[in-house]
């Protein structure tokens, strides 16, 4: 005699099977980390208001530092008109990231993105692209920290050393494995960098070591395309939008955190630009903070020191958390205390911050390294995916409506913006590389 369990197991019907069976779940998983409810390390306890706060501090770092630069480049009028422009176009890209994320729980990088768009292969292209550029962030974080290093010390030792030191102390804050942690680094990275601006504006206000305000520069091609790569990197922190939403607790939140960020960007960039590019003239150096007299520029530098390895540090995070998962996607490992998952993540941040050392040794300009990593990633990352992206999303409802014929045309638009920006910033940036003959890679010599 069958027993009441096995009677029941063969009365099931098999099309109320087949009808459960079409309800499962996409064969992908739906979210980056999986059921956290017992996991010894937890990820997704990000508030929306911590997400805003470390995107500004891996936004809103390096890029301030190199506007007032821009704006002397072409001049008050046209500098803050692309300004605006790029910052409005770079609000609208990352809510579209925003949508991507959602509409795809799980995403957490650009290459589960690329993945979604163009499979294996988009997987690998836009994965790769996407590592190479955040050690490309790291490595100009790496190379700000020197030229503050020489700037402090009156080039106190050799530059190498400090790119080494500064690789140590960012291999070091790296170490912890979420998010939440890195949170209120932020706080403290967003602080300094609002200080040492400050104290620039102030010091330049005062001394006014410039000529004053061009509203319009006579300049060409090169030059101008220059200034417009720079105000592009102001807006380049949309390539961990992913990573920061993986970890939120409620990822409809994420539209929140992205006003505030672009709330808190736009105000500064247009104020701290204008207030510096006003003061210090056509001559003002990039980083910024080199402007003001040798004595506050000391000060300034030592007050941005913690957002210079900070917001390093933030980027680097994004793109450790990108291999981690790979490498133990499908297990609990992530969620472990272990030597295995510690000794791992160690592993990836000191390999990845020792590649970036070399990648900022090698390239000891500072304009011209973030032309290039404007010209390369930050020009699709920040604008192109995006067009891309919802392209994708809306395939064969581009023309159904007036609203989606105008997104359609809109987010061509965006995508042939990044072609322009990548195809004409390598030629810029190709340029400079070759006509800097002054500085010598893997020299001590003073980059300040």
């Amino acid at each position: 005699m069958s027993s009441p369990s096995m009677g029941k197991s063969l009365d099931v019907n098999p099309d109320t099977v087949d009808s459960e069976k079409s309800l499962e779940v996409p064969n992908y998983r739906q979210d980056a980390f999986g059921d956290e409810e017992f996991a010894e390390v937890k990820y997704k306890v990000l508030k929306w208001w911590q997400c805003g706060l470390l995107m500004v501090a891996e936004t809103v770092s390096l890029g301030v530092l190199s506007l007032p630069a821009a704006v002397a480049g072409l001049g008050l009028v046209p500098a803050i008109l692309v300004l605006l422009f790029l910052g409005c176009l770079a609000t609208y890209t990352g809510y579209v990231i925003g949508q991507m994320k959602l509409k795809y729980p799980h995403i957490s990088t650009m290459a589960d993105a690329g993945e979604v768009i163009g499979g294996k292969w988009g997987r690998e292209i836009v994965g790769g692209a996407w590592t190479i550029f955040f050690v490309f962030i790291m490595s100009s974080h790496l190379l700000t920290f020197t030229v503050a290093m020489n700037t402090i010390t009156d080039h106190g030792t050799c530059s190498v050393v400090f790119g080494i030191v500064g690789m140590l102390v960012s291999f070091i804050l790296s170490l912890p494995r979420t998010l939440v942690k890195m949170s209120w680094l932020s706080l403290v990275s967003f602080g300094s960098i609002m200080a040492s601006v400050i104290i620039v504006m102030i010091a330049v206000g005062i001394t006014k070591p410039g000529s004053g305000v061009v509203a319009v520069v006579d300049t060409d091609l090169y030059h101008g395309f220059s200034a417009v790569c720079n105000i592009v990197f102001a807006f380049c922190g949309h390539a961990a939008f992913f990573g920061l939403m993986a970890e939120l607790k409620n990822p409809k939140d994420f539209t929140k955190s992205l006003c505030l960020l672009q709330g808190i960007d736009m105000g500064l960039y247009i104020t701290a630009s204008l207030v510096i590019y006003r003061y210090a003239g056509s001559d003002v150096t990039s980083p910024a903070l080199g402007s003001a007299s040798p004595v506050v520029a000391k000060v300034a530098y030592g007050i941005a020191l913690p957002t210079i390895i900070i917001a390093g540090v933030i980027n680097g995070h994004v793109a450790f958390k990108s291999v981690y998962l790979r490498i133990f996607s499908g297990t609990d490992r992530m969620h472990k205390r272990d030597w295995i998952a510690w000794g791992s993540w160690v592993g990836i941040a000191l390999a990845m911050w020792i590649l970036a050392w070399i990648v900022s040794t090698a390239i000891p300009v500072f304009s011209n390294l973030l032309t290039l990593i404007t010209a390369l990633f930050a020009s699709w990352f920040t604008y192109g995916l995006s067009g891309i992206f919802w392209l994708y999303m809306n395939k064969g409802l581009w023309f159904s409506s007036p609203k989606k014929i105008a997104l359609t045309a809109l987010n061509f638009t965006i995508v042939a913006i990044a072609a322009v920006l990548c195809g004409l910033g390598l030629w810029v940036s190709g340029k400079a590389l070759s006509a800097d003959n002054s500085s010598a890679s893997f020299s001590c010599a003073n980059n300040a």
